[in-house]
């Protein structure tokens, strides 16, 4: 069966909008962090890289995402708008 999506609501548009939603809160962050020094806290989540290696092809595996208030917040914004349009 296939998911029916409304018009306009594309999975690529979403991600498209968490992403810049997240890039504008960490420029953000980066601007006002001198001036509130609490905006600059961070926390680190994801997965440690892992090698998978076959002899003959090697994979590495693995994210980490850096969270500021300030990106949490745009990344929040960019969901909000995309369930506006």
């Amino acid at each position: 069966m296939t998911r029916a999506y409304r018009s306009g609501h594309s999975p690529w548009i979403l991600l498209l909008l968490l992403l810049a939603g997240g890039l504008a809160g960490s420029a953000l962050t980066g601007a006002v962090a001198k001036i509130l020094p609490v905006l600059a806290s961070t926390g680190r989540i994801g997965l440690p890289p892992a090698m998978v290696d076959l002899h003959f092809l090697q994979m590495t595996f693995g994210f980490t995402m850096t969270l500021s208030p300030m990106t949490a917040l745009g990344i929040v914004l960019g969901y909000l708008v995309y369930r506006r349009i």
